[in-house]
């Protein structure tokens, strides 16, 4: 079967039409204003290499990349020079379709992060058998974790045979890894219970998993919507499951609470419930992306002050004390054995064009795409 690279010269061979480049922005002042760009596919200098992005995933995980997208840097990675214009930033899969790299050549597929775009120009740097960075000038300065692409023809047959569930799930049950992580090197802060919210969500299952298999012997439980317990229970990865109209019924214990939506509203009963027992509150997702303040008034709430997670701290201190690159190849083995229970229970779709792919993120934007589906996206 043709690959990417050969089809795209040989349909412009065969018919003269240039192929085109397409592009979605989201304005960063308010991501549900998106706009569609067309334009000629970029040719590769000296050094650098064009690819087509076959595939990404769209998850929640994209939202929270946009809502803290000027506080983390995610808005960087791909700046588009208008503003108030940004380009989301999203996990997927593309092939090599002109090289002018040394050792890097067309039909090569990379796994990594891209942009919501058909086709991008990079520069590889610091090339290896497995992979290489894009060295970019301005990218050199924002997280490594996210400037690290793979060549997947160096990996195992096993992991080419997922690349869906790769750019799916991978991301999200790596950053649950990385939690669990930071709270057993911890000693789970000394608490009693630990809580999920968004317990149905990909980040959340996947980190009650790991913080399991670390070893926490307190109670572990979620917190979702009504229509969600039943997914959440069959899970199997939390002691119980309760809805958020059910909070009360928590145990009132001193607590780490997981915030993966970032709902105000939820972290605010919370705290007011468990008053100085809400030990700590790490903020870990912002699917709720139009709730920026730290309570529903405004003002502090009773317990310790809610903290940003942010992963790549925890893997540059386990590369640290372990060696780089340990703490992700464990979580990619973990990833990869949490996938495998987990498959018959989740789901995946695909789908194609740009008109597509803005009314899945205006729906990841209203908290319409649950955490048992998984959905693949083509701009190609």
């Amino acid at each position: 079967m043709a690959g990417v690279g050969e089809r795209w010269h040989s349909f412009e061979q065969k018919t003269g039409v240039k192929m085109a480049l397409t592009e979605i922005w989201v304005d960063r002042s308010d991501y549900r204003r998106t706009k569609t760009l067309h334009g000629e596919i970029p040719q590769a200098g000296d050094g650098e290499i064009v690819v087509a992005i076959d595939k990404f995933a769209l998850t929640a995980n994209n939202v929270t990349y946009a809502a803290s997208g000027d506080l983390v840097g995610y808005w960087q990675f791909y700046p588009t020079a208008e503003d108030p214009w940004g380009k989301v930033t999203v996990w997927g899969i593309a092939e090599v379709i002109d090289s002018q790299a040394s050792d890097i050549s067309v039909g090569e597929r990379l796994y990594g992060f891209f942009p919501m775009s058909s086709h991008l120009l990079m520069a590889p740097g610091e090339i290896s058998d497995s992979g290489f960075i894009d060295a970019l000038a301005h990218r050199q300065a924002l997280p490594s974790l996210y400037n690290q692409y793979a060549r997947t023809q160096s990996e195992s047959h096993e992991l080419r045979e997922i690349e869906d569930q790769r750019c799916i799930f991978f991301p999200l049950f790596m950053t649950g890894f990385v939690i669990a992580d930071l709270l057993s090197d911890n000693d789970w802060f000394g608490v009693e219970q630990i809580v999920v919210g968004s317990a149905s969500s990909k980040t959340g299952f996947s980190a009650a998993e790991f913080i399991k298999r670390a070893g926490f012997e307190g109670s572990l439980v979620g917190l979702t919507g009504s229509q969600n317990v039943s997914f959440v229970e069959t899970l199997g990865c939390y002691d119980s499951v309760l809805a958020y109209a059910e909070m009360d019924a928590l145990e009132d214990k001193a607590t780490v609470y997981i915030d993966i939506a970032g709902d105000v509203a939820v972290r605010s009963r919370l705290h007011r419930h468990l008053a100085d027992n809400a030990q700590r509150t790490f903020l870990v997702g912002a699917t709720h992306w139009d709730q920026f303040g730290k309570s529903v008034d405004g003002g502090a709430l009773p317990g310790a002050e809610p903290e940003m997670f942010f992963a790549p701290a925890q893997i540059e201190k386990r590369n640290a004390e372990w060696g780089r690159g340990v703490i992700m190849r464990q979580a990619y083995a973990a990833s990869m054995q949490l996938l495998q229970r987990l498959s018959p229970l989740l789901t995946i779709e695909h789908h194609a064009g740009a008109e597509a792919c803005v009314g899945l993120w205006q729906a990841l934007l209203d908290n319409q795409v649950s955490g048992q589906r998984g959905v693949m996206m083509t701009l190609r």
